[in-house]
């Protein structure tokens, strides 16, 4: 029998059958994992299995294409964001991407890390730009995680690495000033604290209309490359963040 035993997060709860429930988790080092929690649905586990909650998990299965069976014990709750529309919103969203659109048993180290840091940030930063900014970086990095990362470094029609302004809807390349000019509409605004062809660690306080204009980015991104069009409901989730985003600066 395969035990797996490690720190979790929530990333989504189906019901199933009277009482249980199946439970979808991003672990460090098995990446997304799958298991029934008998019971799941009862007020003692409820609490515990809340999308975005940290939880200490146990996943037991005879054979790896069985679905194993889990327990979770919890270890951080952010069950109280839920009572706050856009803090509610941001973890809806982000937990219900990872969910969507990881290969289960693959580990995504980056990925683990880079979750728990926005879920920490929904948590504490003083406003809304900071894990904003977080989220839109762990939007980037799964990106380039599953495949289909952004090159910024350069310009894609002229090869410069200056004066980088937008990017290519069609091929994910930075477009340098002179190259956009007259083509603008048809381009992807490139923030400024991206221009460096990085994710935006180094900004310190990014206006949050450049903060929604990075969201743009990976959302066109993420819609054509990973989701495909096809989940429409994810979608819906993210433009109701984006929109409370946005009325959050009105």
């Amino acid at each position: 029998m395969a035990v797996l035993t490690a720190d979790a997060i929530v990333c989504a709860v189906r019901a199933h059958g009277e009482h249980g429930a199946i439970l979808r988790a991003l672990t460090e080092q098995a990446g997304l994992v799958a298991g029934y929690v008998r019971g799941g649905r009862s007020r003692r586990l409820r609490p515990i299995l809340v999308p975005g909650n940290a939880i200490a998990l146990e996943l037991r299965a005879r054979t790896e294409e069985q679905l194993g069976g889990a327990t979770a014990e919890l270890l951080t709750s952010r069950a109280p964001l839920l009572a706050e529309p856009l803090a509610a919103a941001a973890i809806d969203w982000v937990t219900s991407l990872t969910a969507a659109t990881l290969p289960e048993a693959q580990p995504y180290p980056a990925l683990y890390v880079a979750l728990a840091a926005v879920l920490e940030a929904i948590g504490v930063a003083p406003s809304a730009r900071q894990w904003a900014l977080a989220l839109g970086r762990y939007e980037l990095l799964l990106l380039a995680e599953l495949g289909f990362g952004l090159d910024l470094g350069e310009c894609v029609v002229t090869g410069v690495s200056g004066d980088l302004t937008h990017v290519s809807p069609k091929s994910g390349g930075a477009v340098s000033a002179a190259a956009a000019a007259g083509y603008e509409n048809r381009l992807l605004r490139l923030p400024p604290f991206l221009r460096d062809g990085k994710s935006g660690e180094a900004a310190a306080d990014p206006a949050l209309t450049d903060i929604l204009d990075f969201l743009a980015l990976t959302g066109h991104f993420l819609d054509r490359d990973v989701l495909d069009g096809r989940n429409h409901d994810l979608l819906i989730v993210r433009e109701r963040l984006v929109d409370r985003l946005k009325r959050a600066v009105a």
